[in-house]
């Protein structure tokens, strides 16, 4: 199985990140040349749920999601595999 990449990837895709009780996944939503939005769902592990609680969902820039990306790395928050 293959782990998943610290780094933050160039083309659209989903990304996940965890802390071990909350999963964020950044998934492109509108991506063009010079408009690129990606949608970030927060979801809440449960202990007697195999599938995370959805919390919220928004929509942010590109620019805007790299920024929660490394804000949330430096928190120590690691890349996961998909969660749902």
């Amino acid at each position: 199985m293959s782990r998943p990449s610290p780094r933050v990837p160039l083309t659209p895709k989903e990304g996940w990140l965890s802390d071990g009780r909350q999963v964020l996944r950044f998934r492109p939503s509108r991506w063009e040349r010079t408009y690129q939005r990606l949608e970030i769902t927060t979801g809440e592990l449960l202990p007697d749920q195999e599938i995370p609680l959805l919390k919220s969902r928004r929509e942010l820039s590109r620019a805007e999601a790299l920024k929660l990306w490394a804000a949330k790395r430096q928190e120590g928050w690691r890349p996961c595999q998909p969660q749902w």
